[in-house]
């Protein structure tokens, strides 16, 4: 799949006939002879519709959705697995077969790329037509987007995951070349993008590590789990009752709707159900006519969602900030690391907020008030404010320590949000000088030193680095609104301990 190439035209429309046929279906319970045909999977319950603020391309609800109502089945037979192309193909089914070292998640990116070779021969043709033709994931970012996160975890984070992806490829290779892969399709890539689908699309199967591409299925959007949903986020996605399933009668079912209310709130998104051989999906909340219907795929921060899916949110409540603190504070409680951060409304987690209540009072007398830290108690008034001027000093240092401030980057991002209305590579090359080093470094990355690069390069080339960029630069900007959120929440309990409130006010609060 080359990068540059459009969505067909059509391609959607016929996607969704292409779904209807082999079974897809939005409509609970099923249409009876009496309806009219359709020639889409689609119009019962959901439509593809564009939401430009929240993901682009989604599915929306044609009419009021309940909590815990079935939107979408997708039949076992149109899921794309190592399983079904194994199966399907004697010759593909040999080659892995002989290449046992490589993962699960390696083979089915082999197994994709193979289906993709055979063009229109391929069954899932209307599928694989639609998928997107690039992606924004961090094994897809090149050395000048990776260096403008700005943050050594995130340059890190980014590094390693191209060199994963290079490395996956490589030890891939002498299979894709066993099978006789087209030239454009041995290359990284095309690797990248096809590791990108299986990441960023695939979906949980119980016979499978690598899961399944699920055709119609992932043109739901992500909405982050929050609260109960994110403690209950590796809960297997499924409910009790089977509404909408094929047996269930009208009245039965309208009846099982009536129950939906009653239901608790840890509902899942979707899964494979066995006894109706379908991956089933399910409103995780009411929804009203026109209204987008999300699926929450798991607590990631905004980090992991680049890596995995190639986007980011802004208010993303499983967001996680870490910042540099004192050699052997990590050791004054039994917290793990990974658990010691900022979240992304500024305040520290429980574990940091313990550990570093510990760390501020004397090691001798750690051991007597330990209970109290670990339960989340403030140990004395002084204890805080220490604790509280740490980590404001922490949080200043880190930002001063950064190339850009907050008002630099939303300066950046504005100027980068009217690249997309340029046509002219005059303008365009001018608009990226005005941006400063940050600018030519930009189209140095692309070997875009003269309007001349710019004008041979006005299309994709531009378009997927200028994307990448600005993910780079909206995660800097939303890590840098964490430390500057965490320093106003600082600020407020140090005042509070040294100007507390007199105890009527209290009282009438």
């Amino acid at each position: 799949m080359e990068e540059g190439d459009g969505e067909e035209e059509g391609g959607v429309e016929s996607l969704l006939k292409w779904g209807c046929e082999v079974g897809v279906s939005d409509s609970f319970p099923p249409k009876t002879a009496a309806q009219p045909r359709t020639v889409s999977c689609l119009g019962h319950t959901l439509s593809v519709s564009d939401f430009p603020e929240a993901g682009g391309r989604g599915l929306g609800a044609v009419r009021d959705v309940r909590r815990g109502e079935m939107v979408l089945k997708v039949p076992k037979s149109c899921l794309l697995t190592t399983e079904r192309l194994l199966m399907d193909d004697q010759c593909l089914s040999a080659a892995v077969k002989n290449c046992p070292s490589l993962s699960s998640a390696q083979t089915l990116t082999v197994c994709l790329l193979y289906e993709v070779g055979k063009g229109k021969k391929s069954w899932w043709y209307p599928y694989l037509k639609n998928l997107p033709r690039s992606y924004s994931t961090l094994p897809t970012f090149r050395q000048f987007e990776v260096q403008a996160f700005q943050v050594d975890d995130a340059i890190w984070g980014a590094k390693k995951a191209r060199w994963k992806a290079e490395a996956e490829w490589k030890e891939a290779r002498a299979l894709m070349e066993e099978l006789k892969f087209k030239p454009i399709l041995l290359t990284f890539q095309s690797w990248l993008w096809a590791s990108a689908t299986i990441s960023s699309r695939t979906l949980h199967v119980p016979w499978d590590e690598a899961g399944c591409l699920c055709p119609v299925g992932d043109l739901f959007n992500y909405a982050a789990p929050g609260g109960d949903l994110a403690e209950a986020d590796n809960i297997t996605l499924t409910s009790s009752l089977q509404v909408g399933s094929l047996c269930c009668e009208e009245a039965e079912y309208n009846s099982k709707l009536e129950q939906l209310d009653t239901l608790p709130q840890r509902l899942t998104d979707g899964g494979f159900e066995e006894n109706v051989n379908a991956y089933c999906f399910y409103a995780r909340q009411h929804y009203v006519r026109g209204e987008q219907i999300l699926l929450s795929y798991g607590t990631y921060t905004n980090l992991e969602l680049l890596e995995h899916y190639g986007f980011l949110l802004d208010n993303n409540p499983n967001d996680k900030v870490y910042i540099p603190i004192e050699p052997g504070v990590s050791s004054c409680s039994s917290w793990p690391t990974e658990s010691l951060y900022i979240n992304q409304g500024g305040e520290p987690s429980y574990a940091l907020l313990s550990t570093l209540r510990l760390w501020a009072i004397p090691s001798n007398q750690r051991r007597s008030v330990g209970h109290l830290a670990y339960s989340g108690s403030q140990l004395s008034p002084e204890n805080e404010m220490r604790v509280m001027h740490l980590m404001l000093k922490c949080c200043n240092n880190v930002l001063q320590n950064l190339p850009t401030t907050i008002e630099d980057d939303q300066r950046l991002l504005c100027s980068l949000n009217q690249v997309d209305g340029i046509e002219t590579p005059v303008e365009l090359f001018d608009v990226f000088l005005k941006l400063g080093a940050e600018g030519c470094a930009f189209l140095e990355s692309l070997g875009l030193q003269s309007i001349a690069n710019v004008a041979e390069s006005m299309s994709w080339k531009i378009e997927r680095a200028l994307e990448r960029w600005k993910l780079a630069v909206q995660w800097r900007l939303r890590y840098k609104r964490t430390l500057v959120d965490c320093i106003t929440y600082c600020s407020d309990v140090i005042d509070c301990i040294q100007s507390p409130r007199p105890l009527e006010m209290e009282c009438a609060d």
